[in-house]
Parts: structure tokens; sequence; C-alpha cells
């Protein structure tokens, strides 16, 4: 496979337990379909509940400018918004593999932390609805949508605890 930015060759390597493929000169990196989230999910274990479709919404999806091919397919690479952020993203549409720029998934982690704060406050109920259907309907294993649902019941009683400084201080006297 080729560095769809400089042409180099490929290298593997083990980023947050899963296995990559990036460039040793520009430092892009190669996720092939699912391996972003996989990487996510070991990198951030709160952020396991919260994953971005990129293939929703299609009419979104940008042909790039030159001749940036997928290095799995070689056809040419769509820009993307990753989810509602400024982050732009290059997707291969047949093989939904993402190329990601130097510094491109730190900025994808930020964005997912304050995304995720946003939700657990604001839309708790909705999620922890969605996370608890996922449990039936997928479409991750349904060990891994059990942890996504406990993840957001975490963070929720987290986030509500630091929140209320009463409620805190009432369960922490309570007899163990």
């Amino acid at each position: 496979m080729r560095c769809p930015r400089c042409q180099r060759i490929l290298d593997r390597m083990i980023f947050y337990q899963t296995e990559i493929n990036y460039c040793p000169i520009c430092l892009g990196m190669w996720f092939e379909e699912n391996e972003l989230r996989w990487a996510k999910d070991e990198k951030d274990r709160d952020l396991r509940w919260l994953d971005i479709d990129l293939w929703k919404e299609r009419e979104k999806f940008k042909i790039l400018p030159g001749q940036n091919l997928c290095p799995s397919c070689r056809l040419p690479l769509y820009e993307v918004n990753y989810g509602d952020s400024n982050i732009k993203v290059d997707v291969c549409n047949i093989c939904h593999g993402i190329w990601l720029d130097r510094g491109e998934f730190k900025k994808i982690i930020q964005y997912l932390k304050e995304k995720g704060e946003f939700e657990i406050l604001h839309h708790f109920m909705k999620n922890l609805a969605q996370e608890f259907w996922e449990i039936f309907a997928g479409p991750e294993s349904l060990k891994d949508e059990i942890l996504d649902f406990l993840a957001v019941l975490k963070l929720f009683s987290y986030k509500f605890l630091a929140q209320h400084k009463i409620v805190r201080e009432i369960i922490s006297t309570l007899p163990k």
C-alpha cells in the first residue's frame, strides 16, 4: 500500500492495540474498516459509546483535488467532515478505510470528548435509550454494546455528582 500524500510505501504499527498502516514520511495513518473505532475505544474507554458514522450522509462527500488514491483500492478518496466537526478526513467509499493526516487522531479524540460531555449532560436519556436499543439491534457485538451502555451510565453518574455537590455529600455520608 502507498501513502495517498507522498506515495511512500506504508509501514505497519500497533496504534492503541490496533494494527494500522502509517507513512514514516508524513506520519499519516490508514485505518481499515472499524480500526479507527477500535483505536479510539482503546485510547479513551469513556468514548466507546460515541461513534461517528462517516458514511451516513454520502451527499457531503467531496472528491479530493489531485490524485489522492485509497491505499487499498487505488480509487479516489473522498473528503468528509468528521461528524459535525471541522476536522476533514479522507475516506474510501469502497473499502470504508479512513486516512488521517498527522495530528488528526488527536483532534478527533478532543472533539469526541467535548461532544460526549455535551451529549451526556444535555441528551442523557436519548443517548441512554439509543445505547440500550443497540444492545439488541447492534451494529457492534452484544458485549461491545453492553459496554457502551454501561459507559454512558458511568459518565452520567460522574457528571451528575460533579455538578451537584449536595447530592455528592449526602451519598458520601451514607453507611457503606
